[in-house]
């Protein structure tokens, strides 16, 4: 067998020393956006404790009048928690993951790097790791104002693997007592409890052992029933594209500043990640909907059966179709659109919507996980519309983005926003 060189490898991991953890580990940046009042929360239970709050910027702070003092002090801090030798380095390091979320289902992960020269977020790709969703270039530019001058990476990326066999992650959980427990704690605000085992050498080489297997391009073709010696996709991108995305721009800046037999040792072509399988029980797929507002809901329906010829409203559904249950304050229905060209119902309805808002610049969307909240923002505002969306089955992330390049984005989500991947590790990038 020809040797893969793989885009997941270990990594010099920083943990904190001497601190209170459950003060230490707070949520993904990108949660609770319109929810200010959990920010406000977070900020006092932590209070003056060494934490990743000092470390990170809100997505709801991204547009605010202080930005660019919020991020000067990020990067203060971190250099001032790196000169008072806040952290402990793992050299060469793995940590295999067990999250226990408040509904009591465990998921499994595996704390590494991946290599960004490996990762592409273009549609069509044929990189190793792809994005799952599409990119919105307008959301890279101020995430990179934070990263590039920070010394340190803290992750929120979670990278899937497609391994129904379950060969890489889920033979560590019964290896636990031959490894060395580096934390083991309760995470704020309902995140459930965190604990973390650092990986033997002996493990190491099992785990790459797997992997090189699961990136057999013999093995890749039959899994997805290829025809074509199509490009290996070994990873996806399921949650924090943009913040992969922004690890990107980073590195491929960097790069127009050294010589490209440099490229190798620039600590930015790295991404701390945690890999999880996208067969983990524990991962569910949750709809996205949306909500349109700043509309007269029947000019936007028929602008909606104009804009997909053959679509019509209710009625019998004969043959292929998607179909677009709706809902407004005078009362809800479905939209039918015959013989699709998309794939999913989501990606019919998001091509329609984006020209719809183009050209309607009073008009907005909101990407709502909870289909109960969905429905009364609608029901309660003349102005406004739901679009209700199934659930994608998980095991079709794949063989679509294969076959059709990245999803429309916000497509799915991975769990409630309190399961989100919590700020925990970090990693010298400069």
């Amino acid at each position: 067998m020809k040797k893969i060189d793989l885009p997941f490898r270990p990594a010099n991991i920083l943990l904190p020393r001497d601190c209170d953890m459950s003060l230490w580990s707070v949520v993904a940046c990108d949660q609770y956006t319109s929810q200010p009042e959990y920010w406000q929360r977070v900020e006092e239970r932590v209070g003056k404790a060494p934490s990743t709050l000092r470390l990170i910027l809100p997505e709801s702070c991204l547009e605010g009048p202080n930005v660019e003092t919020d991020i000067m002090e990020i990067n203060n801090t971190m250099t001032r928690y790196l000169r008072e030798n806040r952290f402990v380095e793992y050299p060469h390091s793995m940590i295999y993951v067990e999250r226990v979320m408040t509904s009591g289902r465990t998921r499994r992960g595996l704390v590494g790097m991946v290599d960004l020269e490996r990762y592409d977020y273009e549609p069509g790709s044929g990189a190793m790791v792809r994005a799952t969703e599409g990119t919105v270039l307008s959301r890279i530019p101020p995430r990179v104002a934070v990263r590039k001058n920070a010394p340190i990476e803290l992750p929120h990326i979670m990278l899937l693997s497609d391994d129904p066999e379950k060969t890489v992650i889920e033979p560590l959980a019964g290896q636990t007592g031959g490894m060395e427990l580096l934390y083991d704690f309760e995470l704020m605000e309902g995140g459930g409890h965190i604990r973390g085992w650092k990986l033997t050498q002996e493990q190491l080489e099992r785990v790459e052992q797997a992997l090189v297997a699961l990136a057999d391009p013999a093995a890749f073709r039959e899994r997805y029933a290829l025809k074509d010696a199509l490009p290996v996709m070994l990873f996806a991108a399921g949650d924090g594209n943009h913040s992969l995305a922004t690890a990107k721009e980073c590195y491929e800046r960097q790069k127009k500043l050294v010589p490209q037999d440099q490229w190798d040792s620039l600590p930015s072509r790295y991404a701390l990640c945690e890999l999880v399988n996208l067969h983990d029980e524990s991962l569910e797929f949750e709809p996205i909907h949306r909500v349109v507002f700043g509309v007269e809901p029947e000019e936007l329906l028929s602008a909606l059966e104009g804009f997909y010829p053959g679509a019509f409203r209710g009625g019998k559904v004969d043959g292929c179709a998607h179909i677009l249950p709706y809902i407004c304050a005078d009362g809800q229905g479905q939209v039918v659109v015959p013989h699709p060209s998309a794939q999913l119902p989501v990606a019919t309805l998001q091509t329609f919507l984006d020209q719809y808002i183009a050209a309607r610049p009073g008009v907005k969307i909101d990407y709502i996980h909870g289909e109960q909240v969905a429905r009364e923002l609608a029901r309660n505002r003349r102005d406004a519309i739901a679009f209700l969306l199934p659930p994608m089955a998980k095991e079709s992330l794949f063989p679509t983005v294969i076959h059709d390049g990245v999803l429309p984005r916000k497509t799915f989500s991975m769990g409630e926003a309190q399961e989100k991947r919590f700020y925990l590790e970090a990693r010298k990038i400069r």
